[in-house]
């Protein structure tokens, strides 16, 4: 009963190949013919799905309904197993329209995630509030003790017990008609923000009349920025497309502050603008009913309810591990906001520092202390190069995958690239789709999953994807990456090396199927090969000569690898913290005003430093409001923690070592959620997580350079 955590867990539409043969809605429910059950994206008309989403769910009620009034005892195999492969049909019409409705979407396919949205919860509630199946449910984990169930089956049956429990199962009758209709509001409401924001980010982006405002952007961005324009019937314009964080890339190298002001405004304020794509109402009513919630489930707040299931498991345990990395960060923000001023006077211009000013001054710092710029380092890092003779070739080195790209599977949009995954002993493990470039259809960031979840028991192997909002060079130009760019490559294929390596009997437990505060550690634990010399040589290389990149030049690369953390970290412990605030909310508390609201949960921070605003305002948060990451974006702060340590780990103990590589696949990657967190991680580690190198990886503990 393994499921797509929310419709739109990364939101899209559809590319349709040439082609006479279109799929029926009853076609999008059947398993796939393709290798590995690939979707068949040539065949998908938007008119499909909402059909194919209805009879989907009456498939599977009727599935569960069956389990529930079953008159046989109630047992593993005829109600947890049972369970497990129900609802398969709805499984796969989700799992393809999440990919769609996130990389490619149109307004058929937002009508289809509008209505479906309370639809698809009133089907969750449908099951995990049906008290007959519920009952079956906890007769068995009642006696789970004299069971002979295997580790993984144990573990499978304990997540389906607390699944219901914290669903709303042990609720009366009148509470759970309130529960349903308060899951319906929060998913209509978590809907109608994404669309708001996809289409506030599209209309904010900044339409530039004269090419002179646009110096200090390169040629290219120039051209790139000419043909958005165009896209957009503005030929003779310039646009510059927003990027879905505060700070923008464009700042970095925009010579004309008055411009550099509007692109910031222009994202500072997208969904703040009194229109239809305004958020803040949707924001304001969303807060206040997730708290009602949690008060309904028992619960103080909606960061208690939503924290019980994670490594962390309290709201107070993830303050306190914030606590002990503001004060150090926001220390360094304000050392490093002096530096970025002083930089701004050496050059004669006499104004006070402004967050839109930030990223061009301290990028001027960087090049006088380190004497390095974007500009030395991108001919370095051209796009296929830096995939194939980096992102695999590391996994080749940690893990012995190879990859082999294929041209006969159908896709969603002619960018988007597939390749075979064949693991060490050359065996096919499963199927790798990458699709790198922005598009206004495409939601903002970064993010990974799957096509098709791994399982035995369904005989299905993993089909996973990684998607990016990279700049998409003019025709006939190379894709070079910045670093920063090249790091997302590397983060977003760690996810799909967990992914690709689940091993589960149960889809339920299968890959990236864990807690948030544990999914970004594989991902973000990749990251550092990037940097990792013998994976930095084989694919940094000048894309004109294939010259390697000079030594001198990786120095400089490595030893400003801490520079501006007070502000990278601030920004983004900014949004771990206003995350927390928002959902530490009680029901009583009244409806918030936004502006007023994020005001004071900055200030009460220990981060409230003008200059250094949060990774996300509350108004573009996407992350909490609608891709399940409400009461969690910490998560990428925790498990920072984590990685860190883990990378320290292959420090002290040889670095990249097949040895070392299979070890970490077989305690972490290959895992699922076949254990607890902290057990599978001490494991690992050898001890409890600890924030001693995740200091020192941000050149923040004592003494660090």
């Amino acid at each position: 009963m393994h499921r797509v955590r929310t419709l739109c867990l990364s939101a899209a539409a559809t590319f349709a190949l040439a082609t006479d043969a279109f799929a029926t809605p009853a076609d999008l429910m059947q398993q796939s013919t393709l290798p590995f059950q690939a979707p068949p994206f040539n065949k998908v008309k938007d008119a499909d799905f909402q059909p194919a989403f209805d009879a989907a769910m009456a498939k599977g009620l009727s599935e569960f309904d069956a389990i529930a009034n079953n008159p046989a005892p109630p047992t593993f195999e005829n109600t947890i197993v049972a369970m497990e492969k129900s609802d398969q049909a709805l499984g796969r019409v989700q799992l393809m329209f999440s990919t769609l409705a996130g990389a490619n979407t149109d307004d058929a396919l937002q009508k289809v995630e509008t209505v479906e949205s309370p639809k698809l919860a009133a089907h969750q509630d449908a099951i995990f509030l049906n008290g007959k199946l519920f009952a079956r449910v906890n007769a068995i984990y009642q006696k789970r003790a004299s069971l002979n169930l295997d580790p993984e089956s144990r573990q499978l049956l304990e997540i389906y017990h607390l699944q219901f429990v914290h669903a709303g199962a042990n609720l009366s009758d009148a509470d759970k008609t309130k529960l349903k209709d308060l899951n319906k509001q929060i998913s209509t409401l978590e809907t109608a923000f994404e669309q708001k924001l996809l289409a506030a980010a599209k209309a904010g982006a900044l339409v530039v009349d004269n090419k002179a405002d646009l110096a200090g952007l390169s040629d290219d961005a120039i051209a790139a920025a000419a043909k958005a324009a165009e896209a957009r019937g503005l030929k003779g314009k310039w646009v510059i497309p927003l990027q879905n964080t505060t700070q923008q890339p464009a700042l970095q190298s925009l010579a004309d502050r008055a411009t550099r002001e509007k692109l910031f405004n222009s994202g500072w304020t997208r969904a703040e603008k009194n229109d239809a794509n305004d958020t803040r109402a949707t924001i304001s009513t969303l807060a206040q009913l997730r708290a009602v919630k949690a008060k309904l489930l028992g619960y103080p707040d909606y960061a208690t309810y939503v924290l019980e299931d994670q490594m962390a498991k309290t709201p107070q345990a993830v303050e306190k591990f914030l606590a002990q990395l503001i004060p150090p960060t926001a220390a360094e923000a304000r050392r490093e906001a002096k530096i970025v001023q002083a930089q701004i006077d050496k050059d004669g211009k006499h104004f006070d520092l402004k967050p839109w000013d930030w990223s061009r001054y301290a990028e001027e710092v960087r090049k006088a202390q380190y004497d390095l710029n974007e500009d030395q380092i991108k001919p370095y890092f051209e796009l296929d190069n830096v995939l194939k003779n980096g992102v695999f070739f590391a996994a080749n080195q940690l893990y012995g995958l190879t990859f082999k790209e294929r041209h006969d599977l159908p896709v969603w949009q002619p960018d988007v690239r597939v390749f075979d995954v064949f693991d060490k002993d050359g065996s096919q493990l499963g199927l790798f789709y990458c699709d790198y470039f922005k598009r206004d259809n495409k939601q903002g960031g970064a993010w990974m999953s799957n096509l098709v979840n791994q399982s035995t028991l369904m005989g299905t192997k993993p089909v996973i994807y990684n998607v990016a909002n990279f700049t998409k060079p003019a025709p006939g130009k190379p894709a070079l990456l910045s670093f920063d760019d090249v790091t997302t490559m590397f983060h977003e294929f760690g996810h799909g090396l967990h992914g690709l390596f689940a091993s589960q009997k149960y889809a339920t437990l299968s890959g990236t199927s864990v807690a948030r505060d544990f999914v970004e550690f594989p991902s973000q634990f990749n990251e550092h090969w990037a940097l990792y010399p013998d994976v930095l040589r084989h694919y940094a290389k000048d894309y004109k000569t294939g010259a390697p990149m000079p030594e001198a030049l990786v120095a400089k690369i490595k030893k400003a690898a801490t520079f501006n953390q007070g502000y990278e970290f601030g920004e983004l412990l900014a949004a771990d913290k206003l995350d927390m605030q928002w959902h530490e909310l009680t029901a009583d508390a009244p409806k918030q005003d936004v502006d007023q609201f994020e005001q004071k949960a900055l200030a009460s921070t220990g981060l409230d430093i003008d200059d250094v605003p949060p990774r996300y305002r509350s108004s573009y948060f996407l992350h909490i409001w609608s891709n399940g990451y409400s009461a969690g974006y910490y998560a990428y702060t925790w498990t920072e923690m984590l990685d860190d340590d883990a990378y320290h780990w292959f420090a002290t103990h040889g670095g990249m070592t097949r040895a070392n590589g299979q070890r970490f696949r077989d305690l972490i990657l290959s895992r699922g959620h076949t254990l607890d967190y902290g057990p599978m991680f001490r494991a690992f580690y050898g001890k409890d997580p600890d924030i001693g190198p995740l200091l020192a990886h941000r050149g923040l503990a004592p003494g660090a350079d």
